[in-house]
């Protein structure tokens, strides 16, 4: 290895089947020519198949040849269960192990690329499938080419490329793969669109291919400019807290929403502002019907009594102000709830699963905390005498007084205190403590608690 380089690690998918076969191959070959560069494959074993054990064989087989062969690779394997409810997709919730599996034997690797194997024709069909489930922005983007996950990046190179490419790298070198028999199994969506749609599909139209994930990357372009405009057209819309004189600067009650600034929006920018501030706060997609509902509903309430509740979504609406909060749970005693360390390393969405939620790192140009700040945070269970300053220039305060100055609701404060060292740098509610934010220009990211979140 040449001085001065760190040792890297590549991880591959690999499944056993031609794709992932191909890629994985194709990495190794790389990585041979680029001293210090390793490459890992990661299996899941559903157990879904009766098969599922030899393909695991089979997987460990392959890889021992190419290491005999002179190929710097290993292969690990995890095997998982799924627990499928009434009215479960088998699809989804298989997905979601896998991916789940993906990250945690990356992470144990040391890996911080993943690579998938994913091609055009997948992204073409995934366009498809979510048309007709009448899905939004995000899912007709298709297969995201490159996201960051927990730190590990999760990258797509063959996304722009044909089936058929594949299948002629797969022939030039002669490489063995399975074949997954669910694959020909119309029970399932893909296979149904794949089998019985697709052929008639190129047919009247030989370009779909091509045109379909041309579509999905245009629209995954779209994306951070969506983002973008969310950033800057929510903060407007958020309720102010009740106390705040005309002089006082108040940070925004995040779980609000000013119903009467929003309902003057045009039904678009209602509808989107709404679906973007609901995911904020409760970490979940509002489903579409209820969007269009609310959008229209709401505003019309405004003019009358002005009180109402959706408890399917947890909102209710008083006095102008539309909120959102959890269930009302039995107070947590002091204790109870465990400290929790973290290396925030990266941007993106990190699980803690010991409080039930999600931390959420974004970058940000201003209100943010320094990135080396988050090199080593703990959670803590918040146990009284925490003192947080809400802006620059005024008093630090109690927790509970600042808590009640924005009206925060007695189930919202039991979010975890993110602590670097002894001072306090965030609190679930209130934000981030005006002391510790970085200058503006400086890189800094800023912090945001979802309860029973999951990171996208």
């Amino acid at each position: 290895m040449m001085a001065g380089l760190e040792p890297v690690c590549v991880a591959v998918a690999y499944s056993g089947g031609r794709d992932s076969t191909a890629l994985l191959h194709a990495t190794a070959v790389a990585a041979r020519d680029w001293p210090g560069v390793t490459v890992v494959a990661l299996h899941v074993h559903h157990g879904l198949s009766a098969q599922a054990d030899d393909w695991l064989q089979h997987a460990e087989a392959v890889c021992q040849a190419w290491v005999e062969e002179g190929l710097p690779l290993r292969l690990l394997c995890r095997r998982v269960g799924l627990r499928l409810s009434a009215g479960d997709s088998v699809e989804a919730v298989a997905r979601a192990a896998r991916h789940a599996a993906l990250q945690e034997m990356a992470q144990e690797a040391g890996a911080d690329l993943l690579l998938l194997a994913h091609h055009r024709q997948d992204q073409a069909e995934t366009l498809l499938l979510q048309a007709l489930r009448g899905g939004g922005l995000a899912g007709l983007a298709g297969i995201p080419r490159d996201v960051i996950r927990e730190g590990v990046r999760w990258v797509r190179p063959w996304l722009d490329h044909a089936r058929s490419a594949i299948e002629a790298y797969v022939a030039a070198y002669g490489l063995t793969y399975i074949d997954d028999d669910s694959n020909a199994d119309p029970r399932y969506a893909r296979n149904l669109l794949r089998l019985s749609v697709w052929p008639a599909l190129v047919s009247a139209f030989p370009d779909a291919e091509v045109n379909l994930a041309a579509s999905a990357r245009r629209l995954a372009d779209a994306l951070p400019v969506v983002d973008a405009w969310r950033l800057q057209a929510l903060p407007p819309l958020l309720a102010q807290p009740v106390d705040a004189g005309a002089d006082d600067v108040a940070t925004p009650m995040t779980s609000a929403l000013d119903a009467r600034r929003w309902a003057v929006q045009s039904g678009a920018l209602r509808r989107e502002t709404l679906r973007h501030w609901y995911r904020q706060v409760s970490g979940q997609v509002m489903p579409a019907t209820w969007v269009e509902r609310l959008a229209e509903e709401a505003p019309r309430m405004l003019s009358g009594q002005g009180a109402a509740q959706w408890s399917a979504l947890k909102l209710s609406l008083y006095r102008g102000v539309l909120s959102w909060g959890g269930d009302v749970a039995p107070e947590v005693e002091a204790g109870q709830r465990e400290e929790v360390q973290l290396s925030l390393r990266a941007a993106g969405g990190w699980p803690v699963a010991a409080w039930g939620g999600c931390l959420v790192v974004r970058e940000v140009s201003s209100g943010g905390v320094p990135r080396s700040l988050l090199a080593d945070v703990v959670l803590r269970q918040r146990v009284g005498g925490e003192q947080f300053q809400m802006g620059a220039g005024r008093p630090p305060r109690s927790l509970k007084k600042q808590f009640q100055a924005l009206g925060v609701p007695a189930w919202q404060r039991g979010g975890p205190l993110v602590f670097a060292g002894e001072q306090l740098i965030y609190v679930p509610g209130l934000g981030i403590d005006a002391r510790v934010q970085a200058p503006e220009g400086t890189p800094q990211w800023s912090i945001e608690w979802l309860p029973d979140a999951i990171s996208q």
